[in-house]
């Protein structure tokens, strides 16, 4: 057989397994959550593994789930650890950095097996071992085993790395559910999904009846939040209560990590997070570091500030004193936003066990302060960096983004007056020559109206 023919043929039988391996996982995800980010890491495995992977986020978002997942189906070997829950194995990696001494030393530990070419090795809170981030380096050159490695406070340099991998990781970032993600969970099927993703793409208004119901999945997603556990607990019981103690062990887990990782600013991270709810409950949502302690500076409150962004729990929104690109070059990073990484964790906070209202439909209890998190974490989930504009609060946009090289000016609205916009029609005459889109969130139906685009909340995941 000539020898192009033989490795089509074995290309073909590879092709061939990965969609029976994806296939066999699909099959075992039935009983847990589906993410988005299974797609991303069976690209991984389909574009040879020659990098570890990367997986990055906030603490609880379902990473480890989903790399055990992923392992059980398309690895006969699986070796994960670790290095909060095992911090001996922190040793392993004291010495030489090369692939035989670090798995003789793991495998002493009594981890394994080790088969070479079929065993998915696994990091998990790597941020604990700054020597086997080092290491990755030289195991990925030989490339004897895959890897991956996850880590929840991957961006707080509290153990500082000698050298990166650079080159030598694919990173991935992991978030709470988002709305589609939310509805998968409520088994909800993907035609209606897709009837939602037609309507935003052709401008079309969501059939009544389908509207409706995502109106109702949607005022669910805003105080479960898309923290996996929360989301399971609701769909497997209907005590909301439940749902309600998840989120506030997750809360309890947050303000633990704060003190053993914050260092000498635990002080005023715990202080700066327990001010998020209040400060998006007034009617601006800016953050006042005055309202803090008195004389408080930025200067003071900086790295605090930037600890709960790094650690994932909070996004920042910050303040753009021209209307022009790129919005970097007109920061005025002394005027900013926070937002919780989970609008289900902010309502816990913001509500106050009155989640049931929102439930019904009562706009009444602090909506504002959820719909515009809500907003801002499905814009964050998709990368966009957050901005607001504010010119001496004359004009106040509550996002601008950058799309196709034009601004995008987005208004958040709770309630039944989502077309009363005064800044943004002052934005629309001002600057019509750089606005690419202007669109207002809320609860109602899909509507264009002159430069308008009114999209109900749920298809800011589409943005």
């Amino acid at each position: 057989m000539h020898f192009l023919q033989k490795v089509v043929i074995l290309h073909l039988k590879y092709l061939q397994k990965v969609v029976n391996l994806t296939r066999i996982w699909l099959q075992k995800v039935v009983d847990m959550l589906k993410r988005k980010v299974e797609n991303e890491i069976i690209k991984w495995y389909q574009s040879g593994r020659n990098k570890a992977l990367l997986l990055n986020g906030a603490r609880q978002v379902g990473k480890t789930t989903s790399i055990r997942e992923f392992a059980k189906a398309y690895y006969n070997h699986f070796v994960e650890i670790n290095f909060v829950k095992f911090p001996l194995a922190q040793k392993a990696f004291d010495g030489n950095l090369d692939t035989k001494t670090i798995v003789t030393n793991l495998s002493a530990m009594g981890f394994g097996p080790f088969v070479e070419g079929e065993t998915l090795v696994f990091f998990d809170e790597i941020q604990e071992c700054p020597n086997a981030r080092t290491a990755i380096k030289f195991l990925v050159e030989e490339h004897r085993y895959d890897y991956i490695e996850s880590g929840s406070l991957l961006g707080i340099n509290y153990k500082p790395v000698t050298s990166y991998p650079v080159g030598y990781e694919q990173e991935l970032k992991m978030y709470p559910l988002d709305f589609e993600e939310f509805l998968w969970a409520n088994d909800v099927s993907t035609d209606v999904i897709d009837v939602l993703r037609h309507c935003y793409e052709k401008e079309e208004p969501v059939p009544d009846f389908i509207h409706e119901q995502m109106n109702r999945f949607y005022r669910q997603h805003l105080v479960v939040g898309g923290m996996p556990e929360a989301v399971k607990t609701f769909v497997e019981t209907p005590d909301f209560s439940n749902v309600l103690n998840v989120q506030r062990s997750i809360l309890t887990t947050y303000r633990s990590d704060i003190t053993n990782y914050a260092g000498k600013d635990q002080v005023l991270v715990k202080r700066i997070f327990d001010a998020i709810p209040s400060q998006l409950g007034k009617q601006d949502k800016r953050f006042i570091l005055a309202s803090l302690e008195k004389g408080a500076s930025r200067r003071k409150y900086d790295d605090p500030t930037q600890w709960l962004i790094d650690a994932g729990i909070a996004y920042y929104s910050i303040n753009t004193y021209d209307f022009a690109l790129p919005f970097t070059a007109t920061e005025n990073r002394k005027l900013f936003k926070l937002y919780m990484v989970d609008t289900g964790l902010l309502a816990n906070l913001l509500l106050k066990d009155i989640q049931f209202n929102v439930l019904n439909g009562d706009v009444g209890v602090n909506e504002g302060a959820l719909t515009e998190n809500y907003v801002a974490c499905s814009l964050s989930s998709k990368g966009i960096a957050l901005h607001y504009y504010d010119k001496k609060s004359r004009q106040e946009l509550d996002f601008i983004i950058e799309e196709n090289n034009e601004i995008t000016i987005i208004e958040v609205k709770s309630g039944s007056d989502y077309k009363r916009h005064a800044s943004l029609n002052a934005a629309l005459e001002a600057f019509s020559s750089r606005i690419g889109r202007a669109i207002v969130f809320s609860p109602f139906n899909l509507e264009r109206s002159n430069d308008v685009l009114y999209l109900p909340l749920y298809m800011s995941q589409f943005m």
